[in-house]
């Protein structure tokens, strides 16, 4: 089992930052993937971006590129969302997932954390 606890979330201004983190515990293995998704409200929870924790493999969401960088710490089983130049579109709930293979689909992550809500103002 792994449990992920995302923080990091909150209000903020149009074009301004945040940074997300993710820290899982339990069973976590060097070869998995972390990844960040979001939901906005009324729409599907989407992917934003991955990073493999054996290599520092990452990809990012077209929509995100630019914008978003996600990085990891590994002593600290620890995955980030650095979130620049923020946007009202931005507006949603960020969940952290771990899987085994680096994928943008949402069935590819088994385990989830709850969730960090980001809210962005105009």
């Amino acid at each position: 089992q792994v449990q992920l606890v995302e923080s990091g979330g909150g209000l903020v201004q149009a074009g301004g930052s945040l940074r997300l983190s993710c820290a899982a515990s339990g069973r976590i293995f060097s070869t998995n993937v972390m990844a960040w998704f979001r939901q906005a409200p009324g729409k599907e929870r989407e992917f934003v971006a991955f990073i493999r924790r054996i290599d520092d493999t990452t990809y990012l969401a077209d929509s995100v590129k630019g914008r978003f960088t996600i990085s990891r710490d590994n002593a600290k089983n620890t995955v980030y969302l650095q979130i620049d130049s923020l946007k009202p579109g931005d507006t949603a709930v960020y969940f952290c997932a771990v899987g085994d293979v680096i994928s943008t689909m949402r069935g590819s992550y088994r385990y989830w954390g709850q969730g960090t809500q980001v809210t962005v103002s105009s």
